[in-house]
C-alpha cells in the first residue's frame, strides 16, 4: 500500500510510521472520523521523528472490519501524504488490488 511499516509479522501490532511528528493528530482524527481507532505514539515514547500509528488487531475483527480498516486507512495515508514507500506508488502492485486476506 505504500505505507513503511516496522515491526514483527507474526505481532497483532502494526507500527505505521509517520515520521513527521505534526501528522499525529491528522492520522487520528482522519481515520476516526471514519470509525477506525488507531493508537499512536511520538516523543517522548519515541524518538522525535519516528512518529507512528500503531494498528492493533484483535481475534474480534472480523474479515469486513479488517478490509474497511484497510481501505480507509490508505484512503487517510493518501490524504495526509504518508505512503513513503516506492511500493505504493509501483503501477504493478496497484492493479493487482489489495490482497485478500484469508
Amino acid at each position: 500500500m505504500g505505507f513503511e511499516v516496522i515491526g514483527d509479522y507474526d505481532s497483532p501490532v502494526i507500527s505505521i510510521m509517520l515520521y513527521n511528528p505534526a501528522k499525529i493528530p491528522a492520522f487520528s482524527r482522519e481515520c476516526l472520523k471514519q470509525n477506525v481507532a488507531v493508537v499512536m505514539s511520538g516523543f517522548p515514547a519515541v524518538p522525535l521523528l519516528l512518529s507512528r500509528a500503531r494498528i492493533c488487531i484483535s481475534a474480534c475483527h472480523t474479515k469486513e472490519d479488517l478490509l474497511k480498516a484497510l481501505e480507509v486507512i490508505s484512503q487517510v495515508g493518501d490524504l495526509i501524504g504518508i505512503k513513503y514507500s516506492l511500493a505504493g506508488s509501483n503501477k504493478q502492485h496497484q492493479e493487482q488490488g489489495p490482497k485478500k486476506l484469508e
